[in-house]
């Protein structure tokens, strides 16, 4: 993990001082805490600590409601992002063979050949 985003994922903000920055009430934050979308730390005297990752996603959740989203709708989106971020980590990186493709595919189509036999593909047998 690089250092910025290891300093964001710190949870060092209490509930007071993240209802301060998000404008949001403990009890709207602890509801978005019970429907998994942000997961607080606990101190050890059990205090919840934020992060600055937690308070954009508080942030986001208000702007998603103001823009008329519900909580169903909201969970839905992280839930992709979710989906999304594991497909990404499980897909294999590509190999250069697959980028001269790729690359071959594209400068094909830009330059209206794209009619002819692909070099990368098998030919079969010629006649």
């Amino acid at each position: 993990m690089r250092e910025k985003e290891l300093r964001r994922s710190l949870a060092v903000f209490p509930i007071g001082t993240v209802m301060k920055l998000t404008d949001l009430t403990a009890r709207q934050i602890r509801y978005y805490e019970e429907q998994e979308l942000i997961h607080p730390e606990r101190s050890d005297g059990n205090r919840r600590m934020y992060s600055l990752n937690d308070i954009d996603v508080l942030l986001e959740i208000k702007d998603y409601l103001s823009d008329g989203l519900n909580m169903a709708g909201i969970k839905r989106v992280y839930q992709m992002r979710q989906d999304e971020a594991k497909a990404a980590k499980d897909k294999p990186p590509l190999t250069d063979k697959d980028v001269r493709r790729i690359f071959y595919d594209e400068m094909m189509t830009q330059s209206g050949l794209n009619q002819q036999q692909h070099p990368y593909q098998s030919q079969g047998p010629r006649l």
